[in-house]
Order: C-alpha cells, then sequence, then structure tokens
C-alpha cells in the first residue's frame, strides 16, 4: 500500500511553500498554508515501494497528468487560442548514446528538456532517480518546470521574460499551487525541506547547468514563491508595475 506523503519547503527567510502528492496527506484545505514553526524535527520519508504511486515512475505519472489539467484547465483565463500540451517524450539514458535528438544533437546527460523543434518534454532517468531520492517533490518540479518552457513556445514573444528560466520556475510555482486549489494537489504543512532543496540543487551551482542559466537558489525560490503566491499572470513582464 502507498504511503502518502507531505513535504515541507524552508526557504531561509522566503516563503514556506508546501506541497502534497495527488493522494493527499492526511486532509488539507485550499488556499496557502501558513508558515510553520520551523523548529520542529523533520521526520524521516517513506521508502516507496517499486510500482506504487510514490515510485519515481508514479510520481512523473502523477506530476504529467497534474501539471497538463492544470493548463488545459485554465489557459483561456490567461492566453487567447486553443491550448495544445507538449508531446511527452519521457524517460531517456544519456549514457547510452541512443538519447533522443534536438535540433541533431542527442539529449544531455543527467539533464531534463523542453526541445522547442520536436515540441517536446524528456527527462534522464538518472537525475530523477537521484533526485526522487532526495525527496518526492523533485519530479513534480521538473516536470512543471519543463512544461513552463512549452508555454513560452506558445506565447507572443512580448509575455516572455528575458530571465526565461526563472520565469519557467514562476510558471511551475504557479502550477503547484494552482492545482492545489483545483485539489488535484493538496496543500499541507510538511515535514521536510524536499522542494526549496530541490530548487537549490538545480541552481547554476551544478555541473548540469550552465552560468547564469537558471539563477542562484535564492532567485529560483523567490521566482517560485511569485508564482506559488500570486499565478500565472505575475509571471509575465511586466506585473505587478
Amino acid at each position: 500500500m502507498a504511503v502518502p506523503w507531505c513535504l515541507r519547503v524552508v526557504a531561509s527567510l522566503l516563503t514556506v511553500l508546501t506541497l502534497l502528492t495527488v493522494t493527499g496527506c492526511g486532509g488539507g484545505g485550499g488556499g496557502l498554508p501558513r508558515p510553520t514553526d520551523e523548529s520542529r524535527p523533520a521526520s524521516t520519508p517513506a521508502v516507496p515501494e517499486p510500482g506504487t504511486a510514490d515510485s519515481v515512475e508514479g510520481d512523473i505519472d502523477a506530476a504529467v497528468s497534474t501539471t497538463n489539467t492544470y493548463w488545459s484547465t485554465h489557459w483561456n483565463e490567461f492566453f487567447t487560442g486553443t491550448y495544445r500540451p507538449p508531446r511527452v517524450v519521457g524517460a531517456y539514458d544519456g549514457a547510452s548514446g541512443t538519447a533522443p535528438t534536438c535540433g541533431g544533437t542527442p539529449l544531455p546527460d543527467n539533464n531534463a528538456v523542453y526541445c522547442p523543434g520536436g515540441d517536446y518534454v524528456a527527462w534522464d532517468m538518472d537525475l530523477m532517480r537521484a533526485g526522487h531520492q532526495r525527496g518526492d517533490a523533485w519530479v513534480y518540479l521538473v516536470i512543471a518546470h519543463e512544461w513552463g518552457h512549452a508555454i513560452q513556445n506558445r506565447l507572443d514573444a512580448g509575455l516572455v521574460d528575458l530571465a526565461r528560466e526563472l520565469q519557467a520556475d514562476c510558471l511551475a510555482g504557479a502550477v503547484l499551487f494552482g492545482a492545489a486549489r483545483d485539489r488535484t494537489l493538496t496543500f499541507e504543512d510538511g515535514d521536510t525541506d524536499e522542494l526549496s532543496d530541490a530548487l537549490s540543487a538545480l541552481a547554476d551551482e551544478t555541473p548540469w547547468t550552465d552560468t547564469s542559466d537558471h539563477g542562484n537558489a535564492s532567485q529560483r525560490v523567490s521566482a517560485f514563491n511569485r508564482g506559488a503566491e500570486s499565478g500565472v499572470k505575475n509571471c509575465l513582464p511586466g506585473a505587478g508595475q
């Protein structure tokens, strides 16, 4: 039987963010959760059984479904035209020599990508498995972020921020917290720093990112929080001005 999981994000002095999988973690309500006492000890994450909803494959499937459902439901609230999801190429092995190509170049090892030319999202399973060991939230963040790049590719140029990576983080926050309001995800105060850890681990200091590619950990968490708190519109250029 799959064990529901929950997580807490402590982003230094930034907003405390929390997420749950679709199965939830003992209740939960609408709206953003209040910050919790950061001094209480973290719980030990449950170890998922292979093939359960909390396996890396199960969490990937749930993240894809949740992200696509959010955009298909809410697209016309923000943009004109018809929403078209990207293709999901999904898992690949970047070290095998058989990775899919984007623009004639094999997809990078230990990474996740949105390929504009093929209009697809894909991820190296080594990256996903390693991240999933840090916490289940990893795969939700990675997939919502790469889907954010697919959304950018569907927008007029004036709606795409020059800081494309941080905008994708903002859109990821808007999607995951928006899904919580839709009750396809459930918010609840959690026990670990999984999402904050994932944002930090995927910042520029990591070997699979280029200098100034994604932004530092503080910038990434700040962008994610902006989307989580204020939604998709606040991820667009000029928001709040």
